[in-house]
């Protein structure tokens, strides 16, 4: 299975490998190092906690770098009148009478409660590809959906300012 990301995703993995490779994992195995000197190891917390944060490091250095192995670059085809990735669109819940503003993004870096859509969701898988005024139900489960509509889509690029999920 092919992870599918943006250029600017593949960027912030690289980055953040970087700095986790050359500048963290030095710092955690040095604190691996001071804490084991403070003596029996059954009941020493800081060094068990030195250890927890060198082995999440290297658990998330291993999903950077299996993210960026399988990943499958994909770039914004939408038309100017479609919503695409990173538009900035406009959305009327007729259900709730409430408008809502969302970005749909990749997997990697949304965030609902920011209006950060992932693009494999029922919501964002319903939403590309929609022109302003279009109607659509997203089906949540099978005992429930909702409506809505697409009031605007403000085309905008991939600024970065999304950053990468963290686990």
């Amino acid at each position: 299975m092919h992870d599918e990301l943006t250029r600017q995703d593949l960027e912030k993995m690289r980055r953040e490998l970087d700095y986790r490779r050359l500048e963290l994992m030095p710092e955690l195995i040095e604190e691996v190092k001071r804490t084991r000197a403070f003596g029996d190891l059954s009941e020493n917390y800081e060094y068990k906690a030195a250890k927890q944060a060198q082995n999440k490091n290297r658990s998330r250095i291993r999903y950077l770098e299996g993210m960026i192995k399988s990943a499958k670059v994909i770039d914004d085809r939408s038309a100017d009148d479609e919503v695409g990735l990173f538009d900035k669109v406009e959305i009327y819940m007729p259900e709730d009478d409430e408008t809502e503003i969302i970005q749909v993004v990749t997997t990697v870096r949304c965030d609902p409660r920011k209006g950060l859509i992932s693009k494999e969701s029922p919501f964002g898988r319903q939403v590309l590809g929609k022109k302003v005024g279009d109607r659509f139900t997203v089906h949540v489960s099978e005992s429930y959906s909702y409506e809505a509509e697409i009031r605007s889509i403000t085309k905008t690029e991939d600024d970065g300012s999304a950053p990468l999920l963290q686990y």
